[in-house]
C-alpha cells in the first residue's frame, strides 16, 4: 500500500556499519543469513531510525543522532526498558528484541524492535489518500482514548515504580526547561523570559495521582490500521518517558495541535493535518480526556502553556546543533522560525489566561 510509512536511503552522515549490524543482529536472532539492508525512515527530528532487512524479515534500529546532545536526552536503555515492561499490558507497544550499549557496534547505545506495519500521518496526508469528517473524529477520540489507556496502566505492577519520580516533577520540568532554553538559546531567538517566570509562578502542586507519562505522545507517533486508518495500532518514540503529572503530558500533546480556524502563522509551522474536517478541537479533546480519565481540567491554562514552551524548546535544542554546525540537515534551519511562532502563541494564552 502507498500509503505505509516507507524508509529510504540513508542521509548522508548518518550511514552504519552494514557488517557490524549484520553481526549483531545474527547473534541475537539465531538462523540468519543473507545480506543486511538498511535504510532509513527520513521523518523525525531526534533519534534516528532504520529499518533492517535480512531476507524477508524487518526490524527497526533506533540510535541517538549524530552530534551533541542533551545529557539525558536520547537514552536508548530507558526507551529499551519501557518497551520491554508495557509490552504485556499495552497493545499499542512495538516488541522490543535486543538492547547493547557496546560502542565497536557504531559508537552509541541502541536498540532492536518489530517493525510495526501501518501509516503514520505527516504533515499533509498523503495523495488519494483522504479521511471522511467522521473517520477524522474517530480517529482524534482514539488517539485521546490510548492516552487515557496509557495513563491509567499500574506503573507499579510492571515494575516501574523506580523509573521516574513523580513528586515535583512540575517544578522539574519548568526549572528544568528553562534551563536547557537558556543554554541553547541562539541570538536569533526569543528570549522567553516572560513565558518562563510566567510558568515558575502558576506551577499546580504535584498531582496525588502520577502516571506513566510518554511526553512525546502525538499523532505522527501513532501507527495507523491500513484497513481502518481511523484505529490506531501503535505508539512510538517513548525516548523521555517517566513518571509524573498526566495533564503536563496532554499539554505536551496539544502543543502540536493546529486547529482549522488556527492563524496563518500556526498552520505555518503545523506537522500534522490535525486540521482536517472533522477532527477535534484542542478544547474537545482536553474535554474527552477529562470524561474518559476522570481527572479535573479546571486550570488547564498552565498544561497547555508549558506544553507550548517545551515544544520550543526542543525546537530550540535541535536548531542549536544546526546553527553550530554538529549537523547538516536542512530540515533543521528553519528550526527558529518555528520558536518564534510557538513563543507568540504561549504570550498570547498567557496573556488571556
Amino acid at each position: 500500500m502507498a500509503f505505509l510509512d516507507e524508509a529510504t536511503v540513508v542521509r548522508q552522515g548518518e550511514d552504519l556499519d552494514p557488517q557490524k549490524v549484520a553481526g549483531f543482529l545474527k547473534s541475537v536472532v539465531p538462523g540468519l543469513s543473507g545480506d543486511l539492508v538498511i535504510r532509513q525512515f527520513p521523518s523525525g527530528y531526534s533519534n534516528l531510525t532504520y529499518l533492517l532487512t535480512m531476507g524477508d524479515q524487518e526490524w527497526v534500529l533506533r540510535r541517538p543522532p549524530m552530534g551533541t546532545k542533551a545529557r539525558t536526552a536520547h537514552d536508548m536503555a530507558r526507551e529499551y526498558r519501557i518497551l520491554k515492561a508495557l509490552v504485556p499490558v499495552f497493545a499499542y507497544c512495538p516488541h522490543p528484541l535486543a538492547y547493547t550499549e557496546d560502542p565497536a557496534i557504531m559508537g552509541c547505545p541502541f536498540y532492536i524492535m518489530e517493525r510495526l506495519n501501518g501509516i503514520i500521518l505527516r504533515k499533509d496526508l498523503p495523495p488519494g489518500f483522504s479521511f471522511t469528517p467522521q473517520q477524522a473524529r474517530r480517529l482524534c477520540e482514539h488517539l485521546v482514548d490510548v492516552h487515557v489507556n496509557l495513563h491509567h496502566i499500574d506503573y507499579k505492577a510492571i515494575g516501574l515504580e523506580n523509573f521516574g519520580k513523580p513528586r515535583g516533577y512540575v517544578r522539574r520540568q519548568v526549572e528544568g526547561w528553562s534551563a536547557r532554553y537558556r543554554a541553547a538559546r541562539t541570538d536569533d531567538a526569543p528570549d522567553f523570559e516572560a513565558v518562563m517566570a510566567w510558568l515558575l509562578k502558576h506551577m499546580p502542586p504535584d498531582t496525588k495521582a502520577p502516571t506513566i507519562v510518554h511526553n512525546d505522545y502525538k499523532l505522527d507517533n501513532c501507527v495507523l490500521d491500513p484497513a481502518d486508518p481511523s484505529a490506531i495500532i501503535g505508539v512510538l518514540d517513548w525516548e523521555m518517558t517517566t513518571l509524573g503529572d498526566p495533564l503536563m503530558d496532554l499539554g505536551n500533546s496539544l502543543a502540536y495541535w493546529v486547529e482549522q480556524n488556527d492563524p496563518p502563522d500556526m498552520h505555518r509551522i503545523r506537522t500534522m493535518p490535525t486540521h482536517m474536517k472533522g477532527a477535534l478541537t484542542r478544547q474537545e479533546i482536553v474535554q474527552r480526556y477529562a470524561e474518559k480519565s476522570g481527572r479535573s481540567i479546571s486550570d488547564f491554562d498552565f498544561y497547555s502553556v508549558f506544553g507550548l514552551f517545551r515544544l520550543a524548546v526542543i525546537a530550540q535544542q535541535i536548531y542549536y546543533r544546526y546553527y553550530h554546525g554538529q549537523t547538516r540537515d536542512e530540515r533543521f534551519k528553519g528550526l527558529v522560525g518555528v520558536v518564534h511562532v510557538l513563543e507568540k502563541r504561549a504570550r498570547n494564552l498567557v496573556s488571556e489566561a
